[in-house]
């Protein structure tokens, strides 16, 4: 798409706010934390920050934009991986953060929906539900830090997807200014509106091209009146695969989460002195980790058993913990939630967010290995969302070296990587979207009739190319 140049984000543009009506509290210094990619891999720029109050500033800031052809970039939480939260290249753009829109509108239990400004922290939106005796299901790593506005934007996923569904299934409705400056209020809360295009759907999972989401309703749900977590060990890839579809035809709705976990991800924790541990002497090659949800008649901890019997019966379990309390429970989804820190502190030479059909898994697995072993003396700690596909493939230096050691194999591992999941016919992003860092992977992979509607959709919503510059499209 051929756009008009676009301008930097300076004191004119600035007065031009100001002259608008932009209030002098919604400006902001442009702190280090705007600019910063969390893993360090992108540093960012800005001519000026804005943290707007209500939405008819956000409406504001982008009418003037798109009349100055200024680039903004949305910043919820900054958690995003894939650089799509900071902007390197070209003019310096305003950054639009939507820190002080963080209301909860409503909460209509009786419908289960609620409505959250986009700059809601998701753990307080979690928090809202579980006041009304709800649940809000999405669940991140990042939700102490994380916003909506952001989680809807990326279409974020995390470790509940494989019962309720990415964040474009928990979203009813959305409020957004779009590129022009005009509201879309679309902030209904059905279950059913066949009235036209599914612009909500459209624009969850834009990851801020094609406008700003000012707003959300969302979809609430019943809490499970009893849980249960279990940590199995498997034999295979495979294994876990079987005992996916066993726990599937035992538990069937009740099955919140079944996590693949590897020996070398328990491995790390030791190696970098994590607190979570590992409820077994010897480690194993593979383990599952498997949470229930149940109604207030059913007993987790028996149908963790029983599934536990059966699938060693089958020859695919042979060892196994069953949580019998409370902090035995968070203590297993602890060594699960502490692999990405371990990760992080030993250093990946390259971090995959993929996802595969899920029979493809155990083939992909072996495939990969086998391709990264030949291009050097690698170590593989591949782990994830197993219910739903989606695996965090991450490669790493040898014991006593560091990723340093291996200069220009981020991108050899990368490419070898992503030709694979493309030969399984998988995606090089799962949940975590494309931002900056995957734009070529996107051109490489991306089916190119595709491609062409995206291109023909942002270039008529957003025709001055001032959302989010240099994402998803490039």
């Amino acid at each position: 798409m051929t756009t008009p140049p676009l301008n930097p984000a300076d004191d004119a543009f600035a007065a031009r706010l100001r002259a608008a009506g932009l209030p002098e509290d919604a400006f902001r210094p442009v702190e280090p934390r705007y600019l910063e990619e969390r893993r360090g891999l992108l540093q960012g720029r800005a001519g000026l920050v804005v943290a707007p109050r209500v939405t008819e500033e956000v409406a504001t800031v982008i009418r003037a934009a798109n009349t100055a052809r200024v680039g903004v970039v949305p910043y919820g939480g900054g958690t995003g991986l894939v650089g799509g939260q900071v902007c390197a290249d070209g003019p310096a753009p305003l950054v639009l953060s939507l820190e002080r829109m963080g209301a909860i509108r409503g909460v209509w239990p009786e419908e289960n929906v609620l409505v959250a400004e986009a700059g809601a922290v998701l753990a307080e939106v979690q928090a809202a539900a579980e006041a009304v005796d709800r649940l809000f299901p999405l669940s991140l790593a990042s939700e102490g830090t994380a916003r909506i506005g952001g989680t809807l934007a990326t279409n974020a996923g995390g470790v509940n997807v494989l019962r309720y569904g990415n964040a474009r299934e928990l979203c009813l409705g959305i409020e957004a200014v779009l590129p022009d400056g005009s509201v879309m209020h679309g902030l209904k809360r059905l279950r059913k509106d066949n009235t036209g295009y599914d612009l909500r759907g459209l624009l969850v999972g834009a990851e801020g091209t094609l406008g700003v989401i000012t707003a959300a309703a969302l979809r609430l749900f019943p809490r499970p009146a009893r849980e249960g977590t279990a940590l199995m060990v498997v034999a295979s890839p495979r294994a876990a695969l079987e005992l996916l579809a066993l726990a599937g035809a035992r538990v069937g709705p009740g099955l919140n989460a079944f996590e693949l976990i590897s020996g070398q991800g328990m491995g790390f924790l030791a190696e970098t002195g994590c607190t979570a541990r590992v409820p077994f002497t010897d480690l194993p090659d593979w383990a599952v980790l498997i949470d229930l949800g149940l109604g207030p008649g059913d007993d987790p901890e028996a149908a963790l058993a029983d599934l536990f019997e059966a699938g060693a019966a089958a020859g695919l379990v042979s060892d196994g913990v069953i949580a019998h309390s409370e902090a035995q429970r968070a203590g297993l989804w602890a060594m699960r939630e502490q692999i990405p820190e371990a990760n992080k502190r030993v250093g990946a030479i390259g971090s995959h967010d993929i996802s595969l059909p899920l029979s493809a898994i155990p083939d992909f697995l072996v495939v990969a290995g086998e391709a990264v072993a030949r291009l050097g003396p690698y170590r593989v700690n591949a782990f994830g969302h197993l219910g739903d596909g989606n695996l965090h493939y991450n490669v790493f230096p040898p014991e006593g070296r560091t990723k340093s050691d291996f200069p220009g194999a981020r991108e050899i591992v990368a490419r070898t990587v992503h030709d694979i999941v493309a030969g399984f016919d998988g995606s090089f992003s799962a949940e975590h979207g494309v931002g900056r860092f995957k734009v070529d992977d996107l051109a490489r992979y991306g089916d190119p009739a595709r491609l062409a509607v995206m291109r023909a959709i942002k270039a008529a919503l957003d025709p001055q190319g001032i959302m989010n510059p240099g994402a998803v499209l490039g």
